[in-house]
This record gives structure tokens, C-alpha cells and sequence, in this order.
């Protein structure tokens, strides 16, 4: 970094040195960089996903929809490294031409269909079992309009602010000033509406909390960026509720140990493919079988 102020060019060129934390996965062009095929298991619907925020919402909600007894809702949940460039396979990328997980297969028709960005498969399994989005016209758009707020709001705390706070090869004052600000607003939306209403789209637990709570409830724990007490989050009271609320749930505390990489072994389930392997396959059981063996 120099006092020399940035003067852009007239046509932009990538410079793979700029892209700090993320330097080696980030490109201005899409596509497969290899090629590897997807693995498939047994259940109806294969998911392909890492525990960061957008791929908690999705395992969350098949964590929901089998504890309202919806077998043809079980999974397999295959890991994909972010890190490494698993996104960037040709099997990946021909679920999604985006490269982001989480990325879902349902095979449980005559053909697979694929979905892919985290809202829509929320939707999408939503509107195939008749569960977490209301049948009530008001309420049903309450909760569509909270889920595309997250999606369009998320880019703003992730790639912004979390980005230049948390990521960037330097500080730049205007950047984290900008992004906080905007965080903090978003922040005080959510605060204002869970005041007079349990859950985003009013009485009802939906898509809408599944959507939101793994950024901002994370975000209200501090368990993103570092970032608690530079935000002041203990001061947003009602998210703070409605965060805590959410976290009880034993389908959101499964959700969120699938595809796990990081944090308590025993938080950390790698891949999931049965019910049982919450109780048999997290890092810290496998971990003292091989130290066993």
C-alpha cells in the first residue's frame, strides 16, 4: 500500500496478487478449472456444500424438514472445500454455473432437477414438502420479502464488510467506515421488526429465520469476523432474542455441525449421510477411533 492515490485505468486487467486471503480461488472468469465428477449416495437429494453461512441455511432446513417427519426429505451432504477449488470441477460447476455452494441435486423423480443459490433451494424445498412458508397470502410474502432482503442484503456484511474488516491484505478506513455502517443499519432493520414480531414473517418459524440466522445471528454472537464488539451487537436486543431463540432448536443445532470444517471436533461433522453419523462421525469420535486403532 502507497500515499499514491488509485488512478483506475482505462481498461481494467487482473492482477491475481489483489485478491488478498482469497487470492488463489477468486477469477474473473466462470467455468470448470478441472475436471472431477460428484459423488452420489443413497438418499433423495445430494448436497454439495461447506458450514459457511449460505450452506447452514440449506442443511438446516433438511435438518427441519426430517424433524417434522419428512422422509423424503434425508440427504447426503458431501463436503466441498472452498479453499481448494473444489467449486471450480466440472461436476460442481455443472450444478452451478456459479461455483458457490451450497449446490443441491434432487434425484428423487424420473431426472434430477439441480438448484442452486441458497435462497432458491430454501424455496424450492419449501414449496415441494408444504412446510416452513405459510399458506396465508400476507404471511407467505412476509416471509418471500425477508428471504430476498437476505439475499440481496448478505453481500453488503459478507463481501463488504467482512471482506475489508476481516480479509483484505490491508486496512482501508473508508471501506470498513462504509461496510460497517451499512452492517449496522441492516442490523437495526432486523432489530425494529423482531420488536412487535417473533420471527421475520410474523408468529411463524419459515424459510425466511433459516435464511437470515446463520449471517446476523452469527453475526449478533460474534462469531464472524471478529467483528462483536467493533459492531456494539449486545446492543441490538431483539435480534439478540430471536438469535438465541433459533439456536435451541435440536434440527438448527444438527444443521449447523454438517459440513463443519472448523471450530469444537465434536461441532464438526464432515460429511453427512445418516441420521446416526451425528452421533458417530464427528471429528472428535473419529478422531479417537484412529487414535485408538
Amino acid at each position: 500500500m502507497t500515499d499514491t492515490p488509485y488512478v483506475p485505468p482505462k481498461v481494467w486487467t487482473w492482477n491475481k496478487e489483489n485478491g488478498g486471503q482469497f487470492a488463489s480461488i477468486n477469477r474473473p472468469i466462470a467455468g470448470a478449472t478441472h475436471d472431477k465428477e460428484l459423488p452420489v449416495g443413497k438418499h433423495p437429494f445430494q448436497l454439495y456444500s461447506l458450514a459457511t453461512p449460505n450452506g447452514v441455511k440449506v442443511t438446516v432446513m433438511l435438518e427441519e424438514l426430517l424433524a417434522l417427519g419428512h422422509k423424503g426429505a434425508e440427504y447426503d451432504a458431501w463436503l466441498i472445500r472452498i479453499g481448494n477449488g473444489d467449486q471450480f470441477g466440472s461436476g460442481f460447476v455443472d450444478i452451478n454455473p456459479n461455483s458457490k455452494i451450497p449446490a443441491l441435486m434432487d434425484r428423487s423423480g424420473p431426472e434430477p432437477i439441480r438448484v442452486f443459490e441458497s435462497g432458491s433451494i430454501l424455496f424450492y424445498l419449501a414449496e415441494k414438502f408444504g412446510a416452513f412458508l405459510p399458506k396465508d397470502i400476507k404471511a407467505r410474502t412476509e416471509a418471500m420479502s425477508w428471504l430476498f432482503w437476505q439475499m440481496g442484503s448478505a453481500p453488503y456484511l459478507g463481501g463488504g464488510f467482512g471482506h475489508f474488516y476481516a480479509y483484505a491484505p490491508f486496512k482501508i478506513e473508508y471501506a470498513i467506515d462504509r461496510f460497517a455502517m451499512e452492517t449496522k443499519r441492516q442490523l437495526d432493520v432486523l432489530d425494529r421488526r423482531l420488536a412487535d414480531n417473533e420471527y421475520l414473517a410474523g408468529k411463524d418459524y419459515t424459510i425466511a429465520d433459516m435464511a437470515v440466522w446463520p449471517w446476523y445471528g452469527a453475526l449478533a454472537k460474534g462469531l464472524v469476523y471478529g467483528a462483536g464488539e467493533f459492531l456494539s451487537v449486545q446492543d441490538y436486543k431483539n435480534v439478540q432474542r430471536w438469535t438465541d431463540q433459533i439456536a435451541k432448536r435440536p434440527a438448527v443445532k444438527r444443521g449447523r455441525m454438517v459440513n463443519r470444517v472448523s471450530g469444537d471436533p465434536a461441532s464438526q461433522l464432515h460429511e453427512r449421510h445418516d441420521a446416526s453419523d451425528f452421533d458417530t462421525r464427528t471429528q472428535d469420535k473419529i478422531g479417537e477411533v484412529a487414535a485408538a486403532s
